[in-house]
């Protein structure tokens, strides 16, 4: 099927988006694997149960999304290169390899945010890490004075950090920046302590 045309599944039609820019949902996510290894996927790749990939229903074909477990905090980027999961309360399919990395294979499903990554966040690496400069995100706002003081707030507590305007039309407050993976996932520890909500993002 063609990844940006209205398709049609067991009745329902989908309308897959033309952007993918500032795209942020959180629900359920599943996974496939065996069964589907070899197989043709909708962008016309064979499908690789151990690539960092994943299946959506409307996310444009090619475009890479940060999945965060929301029970354990673990984060990964998958790109997007098949459609579905057609089942109501599910958002994403991630592939075998990408659920592992989650550590939800033995649940079968997890409940995570899906987010698009825009223009000037780092690639995928061959291990699924983000390579570049790391931040952690604490706070987005649609006012910046309230992200400011929150900068401030973290600046009087030691943290360096940086304000930046995001595709999610927010004033978003980030520390760092990190030097590697492990010490953005080391700060991330600590930050989520007050902060639940944060996670790593790449940064220009």
């Amino acid at each position: 099927m063609a990844g940006s045309k209205p398709y049609t599944i067991r009745g329902k039609t989908y309308y897959p988006l033309k952007s993918a820019h500032g795209f942020v949902e959180v629900g359920v996510a599943s996974w496939y694997g065996p069964g589907f290894h070899g197989k043709k996927t909708a962008n016309g790749e064979r499908f690789n149960q151990y690539a960092m990939t994943a299946a959506h229903k409307i996310l444009p074909l090619g475009t890479k999304v940060r999945v965060t477990h929301l029970g354990n905090g673990r984060s990964i980027l998958v790109r997007i290169n098949d459609r579905g999961p057609f089942v109501d309360n599910r958002v994403i399919d991630l592939s075998r390899g990408a659920a592992q990395r989650l550590d939800m294979i033995g649940s079968g499903t997890a409940r995570v945010r899906v987010q698009s990554l825009s223009g000037g966040v780092p690639e995928i690496n061959a291990a699924g890490d983000v390579s570049g400069p790391l931040y952690v995100q604490v706070g987005a706002f649609a006012e910046k004075a309230r992200a400011r003081d929150l900068a401030t707030l973290l600046q009087k507590a030691g943290h360096k950090g940086r304000l930046q305007y995001g595709s999610n039309s927010r004033w978003n407050v980030q520390v760092g920046p990190c030097k590697d993976a492990a010490s953005a996932r080391n700060l991330l520890r600590l930050l989520k302590v007050l902060y639940p909500h944060a996670f790593v993002v790449g940064g220009k």
